[in-house]
């Protein structure tokens, strides 16, 4: 796992788009192999190796955000109209009514 997230954090920052859905396929069926691990007592060296890998992803979660935010902006200075869809709180609340 900690190489796929390497691995998706290199594509990310080349901006691979290949590379970064074969990374997302890898992640995703790791994800459900180590999903169909229950009840194994993980000793301190396990512990750390996921602690690592929630941390890589998260940072990665982080950089995918930034690209989409990024993307976003130059689109809006493309069509020089704001933002489509913007998810606020209020529309939030509106759909939590209904």
């Amino acid at each position: 796992m900690l190489a796929v997230l390497e691995s998706e954090r290199q594509a990310l920052a080349g901006l691979d788009l290949d590379a970064i859905v074969g990374a997302t396929n890898d992640k995703d069926r790791l994800c459900g192999t180590l999903g169909g691990v229950d009840g194994i007592e993980l000793d301190d060296e396990c512990r750390s190796l996921i602690d690592t890998a929630k941390r890589l992803n998260e940072v990665n979660r982080q950089v995918r955000n930034i690209i989409a935010a990024n993307v976003t902006t130059r689109l809006n200075a493309i069509v020089g109209s704001p933002q489509v869809y913007n998810a606020t709180p209020r529309y939030a609340q509106a759909v939590g009514r209904n």
